[in-house]
């Protein structure tokens, strides 16, 4: 095989990162090795936030990864390939992940609903991409997997947490009888 072609890959993202507006993490998951440390995402994080809170465009080059980002009120959204991914499929992973967000958050995106509602904001993130692969780029399809109630969910496939919340309700709900 000739040295300069790469082995096709699957869709994948490095990192995505949602920053309030004083260029602090909120929300980040990294997916690659390029920032190993917390230390050195912290510091990335600073330097994407300095490079991109004043400017108009939507993808910038940084440190080897094509990055596209939005802004909202008060955050600031990234998703964050390789130099060789296509910016047209990290744009719709971003669209996805703002669309999503926007959906969960009845469009009332500003950090304090986002930190109050951080579990199903991960969740959300789970469903679009699962270790850098990209599973999936439907807002509707994310929210609508995010959105299901416990009780609605087989006893087998309910994680730990919707067990024993599911548990502390009907133990509510027969003490207040």
């Amino acid at each position: 095989m000739e040295s300069g072609l790469m082995e096709p890959t699957l869709y994948s993202i490095e990192a995505i990162a949602i920053l309030n507006n004083d260029g602090n993490r909120l929300l980040a998951k990294y997916y690659g090795k390029t920032f190993p440390t917390a230390k050195e995402q912290k510091a990335f994080e600073k330097n994407l936030f300095k490079k991109t809170h004043r400017a108009n465009a939507e993808v910038i080059m940084l440190d080897g990864l094509t990055i596209v980002y939005r802004s909202n009120v008060d955050l600031f959204f990234y998703v964050m390939g390789s130099c060789h991914e296509n910016e047209l499929m990290l744009n719709s992973v971003l669209n996805c992940l703002y669309d999503s967000v926007n959906q969960i958050l009845r469009k009332n995106v500003e950090a304090r609903t986002l930190l109050e509602n951080l579990d199903v904001i991960l969740l959300a993130i789970d469903e679009i991409c699962d270790g850098g692969i990209v599973l999936e780029a439907d807002s509707t399809s994310v929210v609508q997997r995010v959105a299901l109630r416990s009780d609605d969910i087989p006893l087998g496939e309910q994680t730990v947490a919707q067990v024993l919340q599911s548990a502390k309700e009907q133990l509510k709900w027969s003490l207040l009888k």
